[in-house]
Formats: C-alpha cells, sequence, structure tokens
C-alpha cells in the first residue's frame, strides 16, 4: 500500500508541477520580452518556491555569516536531479541566471525558454569558436551584475555524493576577477535522482557558504581553489549521508544501502 500510495503522490506531483510550470513560466518569458528580466524576479521565484510547495518538500536555507548577499558572484553547487533548478533558484538571494549545457537549449519549450531567460550555453569540448562565445557571454553577463550557478561536477550525481569538480569555472573566477559563493544542496537526494522518476517526501536544506574571493590569485591557484570549494561544498553532504571523508581526498562512502534507507523511512 505505501508503494502505490508514492506511486500516486508522483503521478499528482509530476502533474500538478507540469500545470504551475508550462504556462506560469511562458508568461514570464513574454513579459521579459517587454519588460527588464529583473523585474520578473520575484514573480518567478514565487513560481519556483511554488513549485516546491506543490512537490510536498520541505525546504530551508541557511546562510554562513561570510556569506554576501549583494556581491555579483560564480554560485557553485552539487547536482542532484532536474529539481535543482528550482532549489538553487529559491535559495540564492539575488537575481541569477546559469551556465547550462548547450544540449538543454535545444529541449522544445524547455530550452526555448532557458535562452529567453539568459542563461548560458556551455558547448562541447573541440569547439574553439563556440567556447570563446560562451566565455565572452559569461564576462558580460557578471559586468551586468547578473550572478551565474555553475554545476562544476558537470554532471548528476548516481550515489548521493558530490563527483569531482571541473576546474573550467575557477579558472573564469580568477580570470574574470570574480568571487565563488559555494552552496550545498543536502536531502535532494531522497527527494529525487537520476534514472527515476518517483518523488519522495523529504527536507532539502540550502548551505550558503561563506563567498571566497579570487582576487589576487593567479592561474596557478585554480586547483587549490577547486579543491578548497570541493571540500567545502562537500562536508554538509558527506555528514547528511554518512560518508568519511578528508579535506582534499575524495569521500569514502559507508555503502550505498545508508542512502537506499534513508529513502523507505
Amino acid at each position: 500500500m505505501k508503494k502505490l500510495y508514492y506511486i500516486i503522490r508522483t503521478i499528482f506531483i509530476w502533474t500538478m508541477s507540469i500545470i504551475h510550470f508550462f504556462p506560469l513560466c511562458t508568461m514570464l518569458v513574454i513579459m521579459g520580452i517587454f519588460i527588464d528580466p529583473r523585474r520578473n524576479d520575484k514573480p518567478q521565484r514565487w513560481l519556483f518556491r511554488n513549485i516546491l510547495r506543490v512537490a510536498g518538500v520541505s525546504f530551508e536555507v541557511e546562510y554562513a555569516p561570510g556569506f554576501d548577499r549583494e556581491r555579483t558572484s560564480f554560485f557553485v553547487c552539487n547536482h542532484i536531479d532536474i529539481w535543482d533548478a528550482f532549489i538553487i533558484y529559491s535559495a540564492i538571494p539575488q537575481f541569477v541566471r546559469g551556465l547550462e549545457h548547450e544540449s538543454h537549449f535545444k529541449v522544445p519549450a524547455y530550452g526555448w525558454m532557458m535562452k529567453r531567460f539568459g542563461n548560458v550555453p556551455v558547448p562541447p569540448e573541440g569547439n574553439l569558436s563556440a567556447f570563446k562565445r560562451m566565455m565572452k557571454l559569461t564576462k558580460e553577463t557578471l559586468d551586468k551584475g547578473v550572478s551565474l550557478i555553475v554545476f562544476a561536477e558537470g554532471s548528476r550525481t548516481t550515489t548521493g555524493r558530490v563527483g569531482k569538480f571541473n576546474p573550467g569555472v575557477f579558472r573564469m573566477a580568477i580570470q574574470f576577477g570574480y568571487p565563488i559563493a559555494p552552496m550545498s544542496i543536502v536531502g535532494a537526494y531522497e527527494f529525487s535522482r537520476k534514472g527515476d522518476w518517483m518523488l519522495y517526501p523529504s527536507k532539502i536544506t540550502v548551505y550558503m557558504h561563506d563567498t571566497i574571493d579570487t582576487k589576487g590569485m593567479t592561474k596557478d591557484d585554480v586547483e587549490t581553489l577547486r579543491q578548497r570549494v570541493q571540500d567545502v561544498i562537500s562536508k554538509p553532504v558527506d555528514e547528511h549521508y554518512g560518508f568519511t571523508h578528508q579535506a582534499g581526498e575524495p569521500a569514502q562512502t559507508q555503502g550505498h544501502e545508508s542512502i537506499e534507507m534513508n529513502r523507505s523511512n
């Protein structure tokens, strides 16, 4: 009976979320054609928070004392599932857009919306001209005072743990002189995960860590910065799921079963 309940609940949540997302996002995109998108930020934030409410997610944000709410930054976050966008946008207290894989912009309806919202397309490796366009657009976006969300892992987790970060965003942060704002999503892996359409009740906590200044850093500091941010973001995730982790080393899990038990409880 419990499994049947979760199936019915999941179907209801997906249905209601789609009903919320596409019509209201279309309206926001149309508004963005005529109105500065920053003036649409409040209704967009309300939409994303409301979708989490419809999904039955308990949601909270914890801000570190050194987190700068006003400063334009690269927001670097662990990546769990497609719901991350709603979680992140509900947590960041400023106008923000995202660096998103170029292939996502080809998805019907969704890709059109992301383009109109002003997300930056990330091309596949090897396309030098597209890479230069991405770098130019990234710098222009930041210079306009728009922060950018980056999933430095490059893919969604399949175990709950935080994967190794790619160095690209840290090179850009140092090159452009913009800070890194690390953030950790904890509890979302119990709610939804890659490859599974089911949605389960969960409490999601987002930790907004101290903002890290990159001024004065050089290209020789990229690896140090990457590892520092990796450790900061991984720590609350490791603690939540019972992973053992030492700074500068990959986390070791005590067993995938521990996460499965969290889901079924």
